[in-house]
């Protein structure tokens, strides 16, 4: 494996030698299945004559090299580095490179798939962060932007998709062989490697336009019966028209289209014009609404990129919290105030800060602008921090500058850093001109220290009940003991005809361990009391007994949605920090999940529920708490109008949740069809789920009904599938055929993340426990031998998170005592020993007595 890691002080000297690029890619894609021709001239400029530098590429060999017109040795690849040494730089330059690179079947690079349906041939590119050069050579970092004038020969049947489009093809006679296609492409405007984009193969396409602008919709021919032009095409109509107004500045590039690709490792990528998504944004099968809902987040997530990210791009991969905290931030902006999902802030407040917290309790979390000293660094960033946690903040920033400021600012940062590269200081700059308000001390505070902190009301009755003093109370960890300031609001509510309507609001600055609220002085004691209501700031909130009694009576008859979902975050939170019984938490979701309206809500409760009880809860009472759980989903199913999201949802949660061979039985009697549910969808995609639920517990007739399934739907899809249900059997012959499956190298990188997706759960602790000490024997030999994506993936997957046992947290200590240890194994098995450590303490807080 090549060791082709950039670090920033490496960019950054190139970046100080190397500038004005254009680049024109010439990529055969008819000489094979193994690797395709990429043919590539770079014209740059160098200020500073005679010195040297080096262009990135990572190839199966390397035919020719030219520079400034003359022939260049070969030798000068070095291919353990993926790198071409250049030396003698003139004012002006001209580089051309001739390789063989090859085909990738881990989703980076050129991706290539045979879709086992109709043995049609899918390719497409994913380059972020580093891996543009897989493909061509370049100089791949974002600050060193270029324009991209692409050629591709393909197939005669294929058709090609890049950033720009296409302005002539040519049909070549393929003599004794296929005839094929040349596809010329308009240069790019200058943007970044990483987003540069190709797609090809027999795709399928719908397009549209709006207004002057072609729009364009592609995925492969077996899944075009399930694109749904129609709601998909409004999203983005309605985001472009939203984005174009809020920024005041017109869409930048020439064509906009959003292709579903097979086997792609993220839910979507910006490539500018030329927009790739996961396939499971394809639906085969019913969703719920929730599903669309995060659909259109993603679609327009990825539209945000267009103006931030791809017009404007960060300098260096530090700053990559910014381009996607501000992409999640816009995304849900524009699905409440330009979409259907109006209520886009709940489940913001319900999803995106709920990972965001649980991510910034690990013991490898950063502060938002993190210090990404190389490539490889940056894959381990694309997390909860990066994504949620500065989506949250950024929301507070907005409140904290003035919506009508923010936004002003936005409009004046765009024309001036247009089609080159920005950093955190100046999107601060502009918001600091526009608002008035001095920005460093709030980034500092915010941006560049780590942690949660966690407020708590502290107060003192008198005789009458009423508060004789109230406070609020701010913690931190010890590993992360910034306080900030934070404005935060706080609800009283009381029962008025059945309902908790809040009755009282009081706004003020939280700032240092303890802030004394005056104003409720002599206030009754409410029913409800909630910190933090209208989720103004980012933190973890505690409620007090009272509070927490009123809950469990009547949570669902809280009005509000938002201040709901903001009760059950704070729960939830307690279970996790073992200060809630697991119990109780269940308990609550049973007496009130039925009673929540927003069935996204209901289907992260449910989800949080059955989690608690395998990962957090006493496992004595496993078996009779999730048989309870089962019990009630059944009869909320039973009792759901037939049809709905809401039935959909119960029905995942009985299977998620079942057991007894009774239960079994009755599963396998609806997947046969002797048992209906009326106005439930017995689909492909809940077939599978009660094929895989069936076959975790061992009454799946020995594999032979997930052979059988799979010949029902023999799709790539499927067969991943298939693979997570043989690996979750409750037998040693599965997990040893998973386990060997994974580190003989032979699968792609999705077919491995299916087979470890069935390896280990919970019941299956014997079956796993065999596997513990080889894992950890096998770390360095993962690391070394498998690309970057693999081996995180692999790493990540295998460790015991099931085994919520001190064996497994000593056997972590063991390694982590290697001073040898590669730093992004350290951090992921940093993260698995704080999951097992938060479950046993968590199971502590749970047994009874």
């Amino acid at each position: 494996m090549t060791e082709d890691n950039l670090t920033r002080a490496e960019a950054a000297d190139r970046a100080a030698k190397v500038s004005g690029l254009s680049y024109e890619v010439a990529l055969d894609l008819t000489t094979g299945d193994r690797t395709f021709t990429s043919d590539t001239s770079i014209r740059f400029s160098a200020p500073l004559v005679g010195l040297a530098t080096f262009v990135d590429l990572d190839a199966e060999s390397v035919r020719e090299i030219t520079f400034n017109g003359r022939p260049f040795p070969t030798t000068a690849w070095d291919p353990d580095r993926a790198r071409v040494a250049v030396r003698g730089l003139l004012a002006n330059n001209e580089l051309r490179i001739v390789a063989d690179c090859a085909y990738q079947h881990t989703g980076v690079g050129l991706h290539r798939i045979v879709d086992p349906v109709d043995g049609k041939v899918y390719l497409h590119t994913q380059f972020e962060p580093f891996d543009a050069h897989r493909v061509f050579a370049c100089f791949d970092q974002p600050d060193l932007k270029g324009s991209f004038a692409l050629t591709v020969t393909a197939p005669d049947d294929w058709t090609v998709v890049s950033n720009s489009p296409a302005v002539a093809s040519e049909v070549r006679d393929g003599g004794d062989g296929p005839r094929s296609t040349v596809w010329r492409f308009a240069p790019t405007p200058v943007i970044s490697t990483y987003l540069a984009a190709v797609v090809a193969g027999p795709y399928h396409v719908h397009r549209e336009r709006h207004g002057e602008l072609e729009l364009g919709l592609y995925c492969r021919e077996s899944l075009a019966p399930h694109v749904d032009p129609e709601e998909i095409l409004t999203i983005t109509r309605q985001g472009l028209d939203f984005f174009v107004a809020e920024f005041d500045y017109p869409y930048p590039f020439d064509k906009y289209d959003q292709l579903f690709v097979p086997e792609f490792n993220f839910g979507a990528m910006e490539n500018p014009g030329c927009i790739t998504f996961n396939e499971h944004y394809l639906f085969r099968s019913r969703v719920t609404q929730a599903a669309r809902e995060s659909r259109a987040n993603t679609i327009l997530h990825e539209m945000a990129h267009m103006w931030f990210g791809d017009l404007v791009t960060m300098r260096w991969w530090d700053d990559l919290w910014l381009n996607e905290s501000f992409a999640t931030y816009m995304a849900t902006h524009a699905s409440a105030e330009a979409t259907r999902f109006r209520r886009a802030w709940v489940r913001f407040a319900a999803d995106m800060k709920t990972s965001a917290v649980n991510q910034d309790q690990l013991p490898s979390t950063h502060p938002i602008t993190a210090d990404i000293v190389d490539t490889d660094s940056v894959r381990l960033h694309f997390d909860g921090i990066t994504y949620s946690k500065g989506a949250s903040v950024l929301r507070q920033l907005v409140a904290w500058v003035g919506q009508d400021a923010f936004r002003t600012g936005l409009q004046a940062y765009f024309p001036e850093h247009e089609w080159d590269n920005a950093t955190l200081t100046d999107f601060l700059s502009a918001l600091e001109e526009t608002s008035g308000r001095d920005l460093g001390a709030w980034s500092k505070e915010w941006l560049e220290t780590a942690g949660v902190n966690t407020l708590r009301p502290a107060f003192e009755l008198d005789a009458a009940g009423a508060y004789s003093s109230f406070a609020v109370l701010q913690e931190a960890s010890v590993e992360q003991p910034t306080l900030r300031s934070h404005r935060v609001a706080l609800g009283l509510y009381a029962l008025a005809d059945g309902e908790l309507v809040r009755t009282e609001r009081v706004e003020l600055d939280v700032v240092g361990s303890r802030t004394e609220v005056p104003e409720l002085a002599g206030r009754a004691q409410p029913e409800l009391l909630v910190v933090n209501d209208e989720d103004l700031t980012y933190a973890k909130v505690r409620l007090d007994k009272r509070s927490l009694a009123t809950l469990q009576d009547h949570l669902s008859r809280i009005r509000e949605p938002l201040a709901r979902t903001l009760c059950w975050t704070a729960t939830w939170d307690m279970v996790r920090d073992a200060e809630l019984p697991t119990r109780r938490f269940v308990a609550l979701v049973r007496a009130h999940a039925a009673g929540e309206e927003d069935d996204s809500v209901l289907g992260r409760l449910l989800g949080q529920a059955a989690r608690a009880v395998d990962v957090f809860g006493d496992p004595a009472s496993r078996a009779s708490t999730r048989a309870a759980l089962a019990t009630g989903a059944w009869e909320e199913l039973s009792g759901a109008e037939p049809g709905s999201d809401r039935q959909l949802v119960w029905a995942r949660h009985w299977l998620g949740t079942i057991d007894e061979p009774s239960d079994l039985s009755r599963a396998r009697a609806i997947l046969d069809g002797t048992e209906e549910i009326p106005g439930l969808a017995v689909d492909t995609e809940f077939r599978w789920s009660v094929v895989g639920t069936l076959a975790a517990h061992g009454a799946d007739d020995g594999g032979a009904l997930i052979e059988a399934e799979l010949e029902r739907d023999p799709t790539d899809i499927g067969q991943r599938r298939a693979a997570t249900s043989r690996a979750a059997r409750p037998v040693a012959e599965a997990k040893g055929d998973a386990w060997s499956a994974v580190h003989a190298g032979d699968l792609n990188l999705a077919m491995a993340r299916a087979v470890l997706s069935g390896f280990a759960s919970a019941g299956q602790e014997a079956l796993v426990r065999p596997y513990r000490d080889p894992y950890f024997a096998r770390l360095r030999d993962l690391w070394d031998e498998r690309p970057r994506e693999e081996a995180l993936s692999l790493i990540g997957g295998l460790y015991p998170h099931v085994l919520v046992e001190p064996e497994t947290v000593a056997a972590t200590d063991r390694a982590l005592a290697d001073p040898e240890l590669p730093g992004p194994v350290r951090r992921i098995l940093l993260e698995g020993k704080d999951a097992v450590e938060r479950a046993l303490r968590a199971r502590a807080a749970d047994r009874p007595g």
